[in-house]
């Protein structure tokens, strides 16, 4: 242990992985405005938030399907590309980290054989442009997006990041706000915890076995930084 982490308490895992939306991100407004200007610009109609909220999580080709069983896939291609295009240039309601998540990463930071990841419903693209705008790409070892691997809840992208970090399910968690992220964790026996400041409600988390539901990232780092 080096001398910046001596004396801090143990984290219990060797590796956590974050999803980024609902999470570590506050992002719930946009998407949902984003989703339901891309289902009027198409001719779709209006999409109720709550249908919108609903699919916060999945990769952006999933979510639509999920959202319109009727469409073409000429038509979920139009809706893809018409979300794309009204978060980058039209929308701007502003996104930024949850109370405490920037100060809860670095605290984990400190110790140097914490392992940090993100698993995504995002793009590899989008990712990286929320990387950039706020300078944290370096706090994570790996991620996965669900554009280049299975959207959620399918544990692949989980399986990958065990894989690249040389990590056992039983050493990582996994950290969300939707049972998509905590039913990937228990398709591989991983320990999860749900946050219930995201988007789906508890008793749906709770139907996901999580080790624990926290209200306030400060809750999860209290929780994930133990005597040791």
């Amino acid at each position: 242990m080096t001398d910046l982490a001596a004396g801090l308490p143990q984290p219990r895992y060797r590796l956590v992985i974050f999803d980024w939306d609902g999470t570590l991100m506050d992002s719930e407004a946009r998407i949902v405005d984003c989703l339901q200007a891309a289902s009027v610009a198409t001719g779709m109609g209006e999409l109720p938030a709550h249908a919108a909220r609903d699919i916060i999580g999945l990769g952006l080709p999933e979510a639509m399907e999920r959202l319109f069983p009727g469409a073409t896939a000429e038509q979920c291609d139009a809706l893809v590309e018409a979300y794309k295009a009204h978060f980058v240039a039209v929308d701007t309601t502003p996104l930024d980290f949850f109370p405490g998540v920037e100060a809860g990463i670095q605290r984990l930071r400190r110790h140097p054989e914490q392992l940090l990841a993100v698993a995504t419903g995002k793009s590899r693209r989008g990712l990286d442009r929320m990387f950039k705008a706020h300078d944290c790409g370096d706090w994570f070892h790996a991620s996965r997006t669900a554009d280049v691997t299975l959207s959620k809840p399918h544990p692949r992208m989980l399986e990958e990041l065990l894989v690249e970090l040389n990590v056992e399910a039983h050493e990582a968690l996994m950290v969300g706000d939707t049972e998509y992220d905590l039913e990937m964790a228990r398709a591989l026996g991983m320990h999860s915890v749900g946050v219930d400041y995201g988007v789906h409600s508890v008793p749906r988390l709770e139907s996901c076995a999580p080790q624990r539901i926290v209200s306030h990232f400060d809750e999860l780092m209290e929780w994930l930084c133990v005597a040791g």
